[in-house]
């Protein structure tokens, strides 16, 4: 197509620009950290991407000053607050960049888009038609802030009973030996302490097996201390707020635990996770153990 390049005066400065298209809205295209209105189009992707934007809109590409076709100047103009797409890829830290930039920008919206590269937009082909609808103020669909996780739950059997007895220093003492305990399993099994309170443990774990071998470990380490443990374990998905663990999920975990010296998982875990193989004993499947 035949480049047909105009330049605007600003400040004294002549800015290079483009008009493609005749949609009914404008889009301006603001380029990366250098560009060329002429050496963009002879690059294959950059003209494919330029043309799919071009369907939809009345598209304005330009050089910033001091780059590609136009004047170098003193220094470089700040844009004005308007509807915000922050469109961001799950590479090195740009989605949380990405997503601290979209909280400081009102109204704002952040959507993540495929790809793995820092740069070069051209990497993911829906965007043209994410702006176009954008643009047209089509709703954004919210994605939940949600993890898939395994989750465990331990607490002593009776041990308002066993603090009454032994008295508050040697009980503190006890509960001591016993965190030192579940954490060390936790490390060595991979698991993540989320919360603890009195005596009991809330931790979660990538995935299913490790769970279930440290809340078996767990078991049987207390009885060294002379305590008696209640393990639950539950997959699903989590919520995540503020970087805590919520949900639906968390609060099966903790009402799965089962009687005194036993470790316990759903029965979705158990038909996933310990369901025997064909023509041997189901015991330990239906234990969870």
């Amino acid at each position: 197509m035949a480049l047909d390049i105009r330049y605007a005066r600003n400040g004294g400065v002549a800015i290079a620009y483009q008009v493609v298209g005749d949609g009914a809205t404008d889009l301006a295209y603001v380029p990366d950290y250098c560009s060329n209105l002429v050496y963009g189009w002879e690059v294959r992707h950059w003209r494919e991407f330029y043309e799919r934007l071009a369907q939809s809109f009345r598209l304005i590409l330009f050089d910033k000053r001091g780059t590609g076709l136009s004047d170098h100047g003193g220094q470089f103009t700040a844009l004005e607050t308007l509807p915000t797409l922050v469109m961001y890829r799950p590479a090195l830290d740009a989605e949380r960049n990405g997503l601290e930039v979209t909280d400081l920008i009102p109204s704002a919206h952040a959507l993540r888009v495929s790809g793995s590269d820092y740069g070069q937009i051209h990497l993911s082909p829906e965007i043209p038609e994410e702006v176009a609808r954008f643009v047209a103020r089509e709703e954004i669909p919210e994605v939940p802030d949600s993890v898939l996780a395994t989750v465990l739950f331990t607490d002593i059997v009776g041990s308002t009973e066993q603090a009454a007895e032994l008295g508050d220093r040697a009980w503190r003492g006890l509960l001591e030996r016993h965190h030192a305990l579940v954490r060390r399993e936790l490390a060595r099994f991979r698991g993540e302490e989320r919360d603890t309170a009195g005596d009991g443990f809330f931790a979660t774990f990538d995935g299913p097996a490790r769970a279930i071998r440290c809340a078996q470990a767990l078991v049987a380490g207390v009885r060294d201390l002379g305590l008696e443990l209640r393990a639950g374990v539950h997959t699903g998905e989590c919520e995540l707020h503020d970087g805590k663990v919520a949900g639906l999920a968390v609060s099966i975990g903790a009402r799965v635990a089962p009687p005194p010296r036993r470790a316990r998982c759903s029965s979705r875990r158990r038909s996933r996770i310990s369901s025997p193989a064909p023509g041997s004993s189901s015991k330990t499947a239906a234990s969870g153990s």
